[in-house]
């Protein structure tokens, strides 16, 4: 499973003109917020999700070396299988290493009820969804996390 995870100070993810999440952090009163963009591949399971979840939640990238867990800071979540392509032959990226929509999408669930389970304010995108994500990364401050 791989996390890109970004510190934002706001993030929404639109789809068919409709915004289906959308985080604000400074209406929650801190300043950043994350947006986590989760893509699984074959062998994930449930216990990954939750301890990656885990991991995102207490990492400290915010504000004086603190977490969302710390600040009560929202999280936007979403799927992004995209994150599994394999680029290393010729112009046209392989998705084999990105599991199936019906692997994919209960381990996306799965990491979005664990971070619900420890506290966290969490909203989403649509899985499977054609979606417009829109952000402003604060720092800049992007990680790549994978179990």
């Amino acid at each position: 499973m791989r996390v890109l995870l970004q510190r934002v100070s706001s993030a929404k993810v639109t789809v068919d003109d409709e915004v289906v999440g959308r985080i604000d952090p400074a209406a929650a009163g801190v300043p950043h917020g994350l947006l986590a963009l989760v893509g699984a591949t074959h062998g994930d399971t449930e216990a990954i999700a939750k301890s990656l979840a885990d991991k995102v939640f207490r990492l400290r990238i915010l504000d004086g070396e603190r977490s969302a867990a710390d600040l009560a800071a929202p999280i936007l979540v979403v799927s992004q299988f995209t994150l599994y392509a394999d680029t290393t032959k010729g112009r046209r990226p392989s998705w084999n290493a990105a599991a199936p929509g019906l692997v994919a999408q209960p381990l996306f669930e799965a990491f979005v009820r664990a971070l619900v389970e420890l506290g966290a304010t969490v909203a989403t995108g649509r899985f499977g969804a054609d979606m417009r994500v829109e952000l402003v990364n604060d720092g800049p401050v992007t990680l790549l996390l994978e179990a």
